[in-house]
C-alpha cells in the first residue's frame, strides 16, 4: 500500500486527456525535421536504401528513419558522419529547398553546388580503371 502525498496524472494519463507535454530542449524541432528532410532526399538522389546508408554510418535503418522524420535528433558527430558519406556539404542539409523554389531563399555562390556533390559521388563509386577513365574522357568532353 503507498503512503505519501498524491501525484498528478502520469504523462500516459496527460496524452490520453488530450494535454500536450511541454516541449524539452532535447525535442526534435523545425530544423531538425528540416535536416532529416534533406538527408531523406539526398540519400533517394544517391540511389540508397536505408538499410544501405544505415550499414555505411554504422546504424540500424529504424535509427535512420528516426533522423529523416525528425522524430530523433542528430548529434553533431552523426551529422558529420552524413555528409560524409552522402559526400555533401554539411551546410547543404540546412538549406530550404521549398524556400528556395518559392524564391525566398539566399543564393548560393555556386548554383551547382549540389549537382557538382553528386557527380563526385557517383565518379568515386566507379571501382574499374577503364570506366573512370572513360567517365573522365566524357566529362572533358562535356565540359568543353
Amino acid at each position: 500500500m503507498r503512503t505519501g502525498r498524491a501525484r498528478g496524472p502520469t504523462s500516459k494519463n496527460r496524452r490520453s486527456q488530450g494535454v500536450r507535454a511541454k516541449p524539452t530542449s532535447r525535442s526534435p524541432t523545425e530544423i531538425d525535421k528540416l535536416v532529416g528532410t534533406n538527408v531523406r532526399r539526398v540519400r533517394l538522389e544517391r540511389g540508397l536504401t536505408l538499410s544501405d546508408l544505415g550499414e555505411q554510418l554504422g546504424i540500424s535503418h529504424q535509427q535512420l528513419q528516426k533522423y529523416e522524420t525528425g522524430t530523433n535528433r542528430l548529434s553533431a558527430g552523426m551529422l558529420c558522419a552524413l555528409a560524409e558519406v552522402l559526400e555533401v556539404r554539411i551546410e547543404s542539409l540546412f538549406n530550404d529547398v521549398s524556400a528556395k523554389s518559392r524564391g525566398q531563399a539566399d543564393q548560393t555562390p555556386d548554383p551547382f553546388s549540389d549537382l557538382h556533390s553528386e557527380a563526385a559521388f557517383w565518379v568515386k563509386r566507379i571501382r574499374s580503371r577503364a570506366t573512370l577513365e572513360l567517365t573522365v574522357r566524357i566529362l572533358k568532353a562535356l565540359s568543353s
